[in-house]
């Protein structure tokens, strides 16, 4: 995985690693932020553009940085020193393989082939011999005491290893090797083991029998947990303090376990199983709820006193590191830090004084808690079969259905002997029986309701003439989804081979996977799943029913398929872009394999990309699409998601009315902006159109009485659509005012008892020609007016207000005639300029 530095340089950090600081991964943007405790303040990031969506364990010390990609299995190191890679190294993809780190050793822990090798954390060369255990080993984290602890199921038994020293200078291969330097009995062959290292030992949860014991300088203490869980357990992979807490997620609860062995039980708030195991930290207990995206945290005696809330979907990290909790989500932008004394602070992942830009989209809000199944015993064990062996037998079956709650153990009876074996340890080896003796077992499973219906294995009888096991065994996942198991035909030892078992051995897990009459066995796709690891083992059974030991171990495989469907499709019109639509998605199931791209098909177009969202153009305008997305991995094209989208198309305009004052006009109208953004205007022959809010328009400056036809535009990215509408605006009208007379006369027009004389003259002609006069306008008459024409000016002095003008208005009197503007005072502010010259 490549690496570009973003923010500090790496003279800085060498100083700044040593505070209390941790790297947060964050698979949205590829990178890892590296947080200042005592801040809570982003100082550096670091991009691994390989990475993006893919989940990946962050280890890490002051000094050096190890990260494994679950997708690729890539592992590689960080120095932080100096932010470069400082060396890579494969491992196989998927679940099954870890990294441990402490000071100047690391561990690669293949928990399938049950290989722990150290590594130099400089150059990921192996140092000396690896420690060797059974396949299908738990655990590979170390305590506070540099010992790395590793459960095996198969035995029941913890150990400690401790690593080898590193000479001065080397970059790896020393002759000394990792040491094997403590087993502890902790548990029935066969138990479902969980591991969480100590500050000085181990504690081991006990799934099958319910019981945690603690491994503490040596002191090995058990304490029953039988009647307290309810459920399968989950442990934090590091415990920090005296007490560790169990958390039973599908019942919502937690258990702390003090080291004198003294049990609180408390609830965590809310609904649904999605809890990821809780952490003990400074006297609290924090425990995150992933559906919700909270974190709860409780007192030493259960009691909540505080709830912490982020913006959060899917996973949550919660790690205890340089004296502080830290709380990360590495789908989401933000985190929490929390002090000693209980202080939480947001953290922006993101933070722009460091990459500048802007923070990504606020995700949707988490989906509603799943209904609560109905709960009942399980059921019956499918397909209990056995083998006979030499004075043993081999005993399998298939899973029961758990009806609601968890199955926490299996119980294995026959031949005076009762075995519990965990939920994922479903082959088991009973030995000290009798050959020639005929044997029957029955199996059943219990979860927190109870035990459920047993269901008894066909006959067998031990006998020492069993026949080889086969040499060897290898396997392969195809494209399909299916895991091909081959092995070479074993020898009879006189006896005919009538079958072949196969058994599955994953990371703690040991199950059938089939039998065959051949020397070959094809796993049907989806009976492993996809993205983790496994190895086989088989067991050749001849026609007396007598079966050899197993063979060695296969190699690794990791079961792929296609990629699930991409989840949460949208698309929707561009609306600033003609024939444009953008599509986003949610990544993909990647089903064993990265997810390298997406195929988007929109209408006959087709296009690739690697994020999860694009826009396609050149669709045509106002066209329904269907747009179809399907993700691509190493084994093709997976199922499509579908929906539609539109592009932006021109809009249409409805009037919807208009209305007119004598000298403006408003048009009201409605737009369809065809999914974009309109923009609208109003216009008249041979005028500026004027721009306005798309539903009404008003245009000034109009002359009174005029019919206008006008024209209403709405444009977006595809083109514009225009409607018409035809308005008259109002008359204007003028009120005819006394004339007193010229200055120094006396008053005559405005005296009313002059009959034929009372009242302001009005001409045919713009001039006071008494041969044309028409007649006379009483005082406080209201005259429509038409027009203006320049002709001979007037004076007026009307209530000690001089008006004097050239202005002759055209109006309504015996026809279209003049009267002196001086002589009329018109509507609306007598502003002679409102109307049209005649």
């Amino acid at each position: 995985m490549g690496l570009t530095v973003l923010g500090l340089g790496s003279a800085d950090n060498a100083v700044a690693s040593f505070d209390a600081s941790s790297w947060l991964w964050s698979s949205a943007r590829s990178e890892l932020a590296r947080v200042n405790g005592v801040t809570a303040r982003v100082d550096t990031r670091v991009e691994l553009p390989a990475g993006r969506r893919h989940p990946t364990q962050v280890t890490q010390t002051d000094r050096v940085l190890v990260l494994r990609d679950l997708h690729t299995g890539q592992i590689s190191a960080l120095d932080l020193a100096t932010l470069q890679i400082t060396a890579t190294t494969p491992t196989t993809p998927g679940l099954g393989v870890s990294v441990a780190l402490h000071e100047d050793a690391a561990f690669v822990v293949d928990a399938v082939q049950g290989v722990v090798r150290q590594l130099d954390p400089r150059s990921l060369a192996p140092v000396g011999e690896p420690v060797r255990y059974p396949p299908g080993i738990t655990g590979g984290a170390f305590d506070g005491k540099g010992r790395l602890w590793i459960a095996v199921p198969a035995e029941g038994t913890v150990s400690a290893i401790t690593p080898a020293v590193l000479p001065s200078g080397s970059a790896g291969g020393t002759q000394a090797g990792p040491q094997r330097v403590e087993t502890y009995d902790v548990a029935g062959a066969s138990h479902e083991l969980v591991v969480s290292t100590l500050d000085d030992g181990v504690a081991v949860l006990d799934r099958t029998a319910g019981a945690l014991v603690t491994v503490v300088r040596g002191e090995t203490r058990r304490t029953a947990l039988a009647e307290t869980l309810t459920g399968p357990g989950t442990m934090p992979v590091r415990t920090s303090g005296q007490v560790v807490p169990v958390t039973v997620a599908g019942q919502r609860q937690v258990h702390a376990i003090t080291d004198a062995g003294e049990v609180r039980s408390f609830t965590v708030p809310g609904e649904g199983d999605r809890l990821s195991p809780a952490v003990a930290w400074s006297g609290r207990i924090y425990c995150a709820d992933e559906a919700s995206g909270t974190v709860y945290a409780f007192d030493a005696a259960g009691q909540l006193v505080d709830t912490i809330r982020g913006r959060w979907r899917g996973p949550l990290d919660l790690e205890v590191r340089e004296n502080h909790l830290f709380i990360n989500a590495p789908e989401a932008s933000t985190a929490r830090v929390v002090d000693d004394s209980h202080l939480v602070r947001e953290v922006d992942k993101y933070a722009n004084d460091v990459l500048g830009g802007d923070p990504p989209a606020e995700p949707p809000p988490p989906p509603p808690p799943p209904k609560k199944p109905q709960v009942s015993k399980p059921g019956a064990p499918r397909n209990v079969t056995a083998e006979a062996g030499n004075a043993q037998a081999r005993v399998s079956w298939r899973p029961a259905a758990a009806n609601g709650a968890e199955i926490i153990r299996y119980v294995v009876e026959g031949a005076g002997q009762r075995r519990e074996v965990g939920a994922n340890q479903r082959s088991v080896q009973l030995k000290e029986l009798t050959n020639g003796e005929t044997y029957r077992f029955s199996v059943h499973a219990v979860n927190a309701q109870g035990a459920g219906p047993t269901r008894t294995s066909n006959p067998v009888t031990p006998t020492a003439a069993v026949p080889d096991a086969p040499a060897s065994a290898s396997a392969q996942a195809r494209a399909d989804g299916t895991v091909v198991v081959s092995w070479p035909a074993a020898n009879g030892q006189g006896n005919r081979i009538a079958r072949y078992a196969v058994t599955a051995t994953s990371a703690g897990t040991n199950a059938p996977a089939g039998e065959a009459t051949g020397t070959e066995l094809v796993i049907r796709a989806g009976e492993l799943e996809y993205g983790t690891q496994y190895a086989f083992t088989v067991v050749a059974v001849n026609d007396k029913g007598a079966a050899s030991e197993a063979s060695p171990v296969s190699d690794t495989v990791v079961p792929f398929t296609v990629p699930g469907e991409p989840v949460e499709l949208r698309a929707g019109t561009v609306a600033d872009r003609s024939g444009t639509v953008s599509v986003q998605w949610a990544p993909a199931a990647a089903n064993g394999r990265p997810v390298s791209g997406y195929v988007v098909e929109v209408g006959d177009r087709r296009t690739e990309v690697t994020d999860t969202q694009t826009t396609v153009s050149d669709l045509g305008d106002g066209q329904n699409v269907t747009v179809r997305v399907r993700a691509v991995n190493e084994a093709g094209e997976g199922p499509q998601a579908t929906t539609t989208a539109r592009t932006v198309a021109p809009p249409r305009v409805t009037v919807t009315g208009s209305s007119a004052t004598a000298t403006s006009a408003t048009v009201t109208f409605t737009v369809d902006a065809g999914g974009g953004q309109a923009t609208c205007t109003l216009a008249r022959s041979g005028q500026t159109a004027r721009s306005g809010p798309c539903s009404r328009i008003t245009m000034n400056g109009l002359s009174p009485g005029t019919e206008y036809t006008f024209s209403v535009t709405a444009t977006n990215a595809a083109g514009e659509g225009t409607a018409r509408r035809t308005q008259e605006t109002d008359a204007l009208f003028g009120i005819a005012t006394c004339n007193n007379g010229s200055s120094g006369e006396e008053a005559t027009y405005c005296d009313r008892d002059r009959e034929g004389r009372n009242g302001n003259e009005i001409f045919s002609v713009p001039r006071q020609d008494n041969d044309r006069q028409v007649g006379w306008a009483r005082p406080g008459n209201r005259l429509k007016a038409y027009c203006r024409v320049r002709g001979e000016e007037v004076y007026a002095y009307i209530y000690n207000n001089d008006k004097r003008s050239t202005w002759w208005v055209q109006v309504e009197y015996s026809g279209r005639n003049y009267i002196p503007w001086a002589w009329l005072n018109l509507e609306g502010g007598d502003d002679i300029a409102v109307l049209p010259t005649c």
